[in-house]
């Protein structure tokens, strides 16, 4: 190393640098230089490892986030297809009500109630997004219906819904329960 090259700075190493062979220097500069390269590229992986870990870190909230989300959207699945039977029951009743009860002055009160009944528990099923599917007269989706039986038909198309025997529901956009239904087929 020449010594317009050596370093310059503190008057201490450099008198004790003074004696040193400049191969030596040399060796010694290029070995700090190595040392510093690896330095640099270990603190370059570290960088590249942080900042792996702060995407993954990311991602695990996200998903924590969308898990809370489902968790408060779907809270009252297992309520809801509780609930169901108990809905069914209400319009099985009001169904059965023949029109000479519903006139009778003595059973109106009773069957308002039942009717409101029923109106309450449709609009908490809205308010929980809770939804019925609806099914007579579409083409039988297997996403959300349940065909229980073929009825041979000459006025619809094979494949129709035509009759509902027990109403389905979504809850938001998953299923609750399938919508049982019978299907036309071709008369034979």
């Amino acid at each position: 190393m020449s010594d317009e090259n050596k370093p310059q700075g503190d008057p201490a190493v450099e008198a004790e640098l003074a004696g040193v062979p400049d191969e030596l220097l040399e060796q010694e500069a290029d070995k700090l230089g190595d040392a510093l390269n690896r330095l640099r590229e270990d603190l370059d992986a570290a960088k590249q490892e942080v900042l792996y870990a702060k995407a993954e870190t990311q991602n695990v909230r996200r998903r924590l986030e969308k898990d809370i989300a489902d968790t408060r959207a779907y809270a009252a699945t297992g309520f809801a297809r509780d609930i169901l039977p108990v809905s069914d029951n209400l319009a099985r009743a009001l169904d059965a009500l023949s029109t000479e009860l519903r006139e009778d002055e003595r059973l109106k009160s009773f069957i308002a109630g039942i009717e409101a009944t029923a109106r309450e528990i449709d609009k908490v099923f809205g308010l929980h997004g809770i939804s019925r599917i609806a099914a007579k007269g579409l083409p039988l989706d297997p996403n959300q219906h349940q065909a229980m039986l073929e009825v041979p038909s000459a006025d619809a198309e094979p494949g129709t819904v035509l009759q509902e025997l027990q109403a389905g529901y979504m809850i938001k956009d998953r299923l609750l329960r399938p919508a049982m239904v019978a299907v036309a087929k071709k008369p034979d």
